[in-house]
């Protein structure tokens, strides 16, 4: 339990912050899932947009602090790979 106001205050940030990284990367799984199920079929535009939209998202995520910067780097270029390969 916190001791002190300014400790009770960072808790509720800390609550809170937690749960919007935790949103945020949901998403993520979410959206890269998308994508992967859009790679094997015929439809390349459907992977292709699946690509855009994860890509975006890494960025954002990145972009604010929820994912490294590195990390998503290495996601973004895994994933297009993956979409190269399966040209």
């Amino acid at each position: 339990m916190p001791n002190t106001k300014s400790a009770e205050r960072r808790v509720r940030s800390s609550a809170r912050k937690q749960q919007k990284n935790h949103s945020v990367k949901s998403e993520l799984h979410t959206l890269e899932k998308k994508y992967l199920r859009a790679l094997p079929g015929e439809n390349r535009d459907e992977a292709t947009a699946a690509f855009r939209n994860i890509s975006s998202a890494l960025d954002k995520a990145a972009k604010k602090g929820v994912v490294p910067k590195a990390t998503a780097n290495r996601k973004k270029s895994r994933l297009a790979v993956r979409l190269n390969v399966s040209k």
